[in-house]
């Protein structure tokens, strides 16, 4: 389906109304930040040549996704980016805490480094 030529001033309008705000701002760090997490993964992955997930992947995922979590919660006001962004906001903190604790069990001895 064609997109009505009608539109496109309507389009063009409302891009050239586009403002900054601080919140707006926030939301584009944090997309920003969120998406990055794949370009680190990616370039662990091609210099160890093997699939990873560094740490650095799951602190991108917990910053990004608060960020984005806090402007759809007080800069939009909107349920749906609100509970799409709260689900990722917790399995990344719950995988950093699992990482983290692994780290310090490993500088304890308590772990071996796993092949």
């Amino acid at each position: 389906m064609l997109p009505n030529p009608q539109t496109l001033p309507q389009v063009v309008a409302s891009a050239h109304h586009f403002q900054f705000t601080m919140w707006k701002v926030i939301g584009f760090c944090g997309a920003l930040m969120f998406t990055s997490r794949w370009v680190v993964q990616m370039y662990y992955t091609r210099r160890l040549k093997r699939v990873v997930m560094p740490v650095a992947f799951w602190w991108l995922s917990v910053l990004g996704s608060a960020l984005q979590l806090a402007y759809f919660i007080f800069g939009k006001n909107d349920s749906v980016g609100i509970i799409a962004n709260f689900f990722p906001t917790f399995v990344a903190v719950y995988n950093l805490m699992i990482e983290l604790k692994r780290k310090r069990r490993l500088r304890q001895g308590l772990l071996e480094e796993d092949l």
